[in-house]
């Protein structure tokens, strides 16, 4: 499990965690669980071009920055989750496209959903360490803005942060950490990590800060947990990071409800 070749998977896997965690606080706070599902999936078309000679980070780079704006432009016109959803056929459609130019798609395929964590070369670490430190950069840098327009809108805008700015420079942040995981994790693991986790932390902490942190200390706990459940098992990754995430969020609503049962004022009992 710890031998030399399984080193990078380890360490790769721990940055995407981390990542996934704080950004997927963001995603949780701000209602964007549907762009953050739509963003992995649509960067298809980065992947199916990489198998036509495209750089494979060029690819995802690229396909990321059509899906953000896509759906910055068309939210201007349309709901948000409409917005997201026209995108997300367009790119797939496209994606589509690029397979179907070739013949040796499904390997690719497959990586592209559920990841190749355990097969990470040493050439993927330094690309994730800074892709990592990037979006990290830009967590810290927008962490009062991204609260304060998940909050009011209004009040945003009054502090000289337009929502509609925010929103692009946030969604550019989940762009970025699918660039960074999608080849190792796939997207169906993104959008787990994202969300699982900070569901959890959500329910457990009222706080902003500490439940970010507690986030991405849930997510790091259960890329290495799957990791280790994969290859004692030898069943794919993606099945016990999506069930520990659900195990997390039931974990987290449980406690949410015993911490408001416990701090409910007992009712004085009735004089005689």
């Amino acid at each position: 499990m710890f031998s030399s070749f399984m080193m990078n998977s380890w360490i790769v896997a721990s940055m995407v965690a981390i990542v996934a965690g704080l950004v997927g606080f963001f995603v949780v706070l701000r209602g964007a669980t549907f762009a953050a599902h739509a963003l992995p999936l649509g960067t298809f078309p980065g992947e199916a071009a990489s198998l036509l000679g495209v750089n494979q980070l060029f690819g995802l780079a690229g396909a990321a920055i059509l899906g953000v704006a896509g759906i910055s432009l068309l939210a201007r016109r349309q709901r948000n989750e409409v917005a997201t959803a026209l995108t997300l056929i367009t790119l797939l459609g496209l994606g589509t496209l690029f397979l179907s130019l070739s013949s040796q798609y499904a390997q690719g395929v497959y990586a592209l959903l559920f990841g190749e964590v355990l097969g990470i070369g040493a050439d993927q670490v330094l690309p994730v360490a800074l892709i990592s430190l990037a979006a990290l950069s830009a967590i810290l840098l927008l962490f009062r803005p991204l609260l304060l327009s998940a909050v009011s809108e209004d009040l945003s805008a009054v502090r000289g942060a337009p929502p509609g700015l925010i929103d692009l420079l946030f969604l550019s942040i989940v762009g970025l950490t699918t660039a960074m995981a999608l080849p190792v994790v796939g997207a169906l693991l993104v959008f787990s990590l994202m969300v699982g986790p900070a569901s959890a932390a959500r329910a457990m902490s009222a706080r902003p800060l500490p439940a970010m942190l507690l986030s991405a200390a849930i997510a790091l706990g259960m890329a290495w947990a799957s990791m280790a459940l994969s290859y004692l098992s030898n069943w794919p990754v993606g099945f016990f990071v999506g069930t520990l995430a659900a195990l997390a969020y039931a974990i987290g609503r449980g406690w949410s409800r015993m911490t408001r049962i416990g701090h409910q004022p007992r009712q004085s009992p009735g004089l005689a």
